[in-house]
Formats: C-alpha cells, structure tokens, sequence
C-alpha cells in the first residue's frame, strides 16, 4: 500500500491508518519531519519502521544507518526486507505530546530551527548553516532550570539540547556521545556565553568538540524537566513541539526498526 501525505497532521494520520491495518513495516520517504509523523504510529507497537531518506536533514536515517542518497537507500531497504533485519531504537516522549527519535531542543537552536524552516533555499545543512549566522544577531541568554532524576540546575544558558540520538540540523553531533540504545538522554547545554564565543563555537560543533569547553554542560538523565523564566519554544526531530516548561522520558526500545544489512 502506497500513500502520499497532503501534509504533517495527514501524514500521521495515514501513518496511524497503516499501523492499525497491521501493516508488518511502514516506510517513510522523506527528511526528520516524515520520519517523525511516522513514528507517532509506529512506538510500542509491532509495527516496524523505516526510513528512506529524502529531506534535508536525514539525522534519523543516519543514525540508523540507511545510505545518504534516496536511490541507494531504496535498494538497501529492499535488501534488508528479504532479509529480515530488525532492531529497537529508544524514544523520548514529550509529557502529553509527541514521541521524538532524534533530539529535542530549546533556546538559540529551536530559533535556528524556526528560521530554517522558513528558508526555501539553499537545501540540505547549508540551510541550517546560513539559519545560524543569522540568528547569532539575536543571540541572548535566558534563565534555564534544567531537572533530572539526579540534579536541579539554575542557570542562564543560550541553548539547551536533549539528545536520543548524537546528531540534529543536517548532522551537527550536538550530543556527540548519545546512544539511543543505553535508555538515557544526553543533555548538551551552552551557559551564558558571548556571540564571540558562539562564532568560535561553530566549527566545533561540526567535530562535536564543542563539549569540550568550560561553557559547555554535558549530563546523562532518563528524565529531564526544562523551564524557567524564557519564553523558548521546543523542538523535536525538527518539529515544533511547545513553549517550556516540558517534561521529556527516554523510553527504551520503544520503536522496532527495519536496519540495513
């Protein structure tokens, strides 16, 4: 059965129409948008999924391993349905909202984020890069709480970035150590730091050296509560989720995926 969406809400909703028929996998074509209106349908149940990618940025199918290009990835999705290849990818779950695979995230990246999407030009990560270079004009720190299981942080911070996955915007390693198989999140947060800073921060974004400076937090969590006095809007596999304070859990092995061979 082959479908084509007229839209986000119509994608989820044929998604949700195929995984209630019993479909064995739903394949998605398409970026980290496609992929996450599938997935909605897909988490905790036996459905498994997939994505052949053909967006921008394709973090989700490069984490799972699928070839950059659509045509290659299309031949090793064929591949591995004769196969049988199969394997369980944790989610994070937005408190009262969606399900998200990759990384979730809040202040100047959500902004870059909203921008990007606006853009028509250019495709792939150079839209994100040009996203950047313009939101740093704007760039300012906001008070942060940031909340696990194990700690309560208080502090003023430019982003804030939960990751399932390593990677966001066209394979920026913002959480360079993630593993969506260990049921943790790995949190990547940027303190109060100058545009300077920010400017010198970029290349090592790319290399995910970024977490190497003092401005930079790193912590491990199953469950996170972001707020604060900010009016910072979250986004998830480069959806916009909802204004903070949200609550985020990793939830293990909540997606049976198809994985190439």
């Amino acid at each position: 059965m082959q479908s084509v969406a007229r839209s986000g809400e119509h994608a989820i909703e044929l998604a949700h129409r195929a995984v209630e028929s019993g479909v064995d996998v739903l394949a998605m074509l398409g970026g980290d948008g496609a992929a996450h209106a599938g997935l909605q349908a897909c988490a905790e149940s036996a459905t498994a999924f997939a994505v052949i990618p053909a967006g921008t940025g394709n973090d989700l199918a490069t984490a799972l391993g699928w070839p950059k290009t659509s045509l290659a990835a299309a031949d090793a999705f064929a591949s591995a349905l004769v196969s049988g290849s199969w394997g369980r990818l944790d989610l994070g779950r937005v408190e009262g909202g969606a399900w998200f695979a990759t990384v979730l995230c809040a202040g100047f990246d959500s902004a870059v984020n909203e921008r990007a999407n606006r853009m028509r030009w250019p495709r792939g990560p150079k839209r994100y890069d040009l996203a950047i270079l313009a939101e740093l004009a704007h760039l300012r720190a906001r008070p942060l709480v940031v909340e696990t299981e194990h700690e309560r942080l208080e502090l003023d911070a430019t982003l804030v970035a939960v990751g399932n996955t390593r990677c966001y915007g066209g394979g920026i390693p913002v959480c360079p150590d993630a593993d969506a198989g260990d049921g943790l999140f790995d949190l990547t947060v940027v303190t109060a730091a100058p545009r300077a800073l920010m400017v010198k921060m970029l290349p090592r974004l790319r290399s995910g050296r970024h977490v190497e400076l003092p401005e930079v937090l790193t912590l491990r969590a199953r469950s996170v509560r972001l707020g604060g006095d900010n009016d910072w809007v979250a986004y998830a596999d480069g959806e916009r989720q909802a204004e903070l304070p949200l609550t985020v859990t990793s939830v293990p092995g909540a997606l049976r995926v198809l994985v190439p061979e």
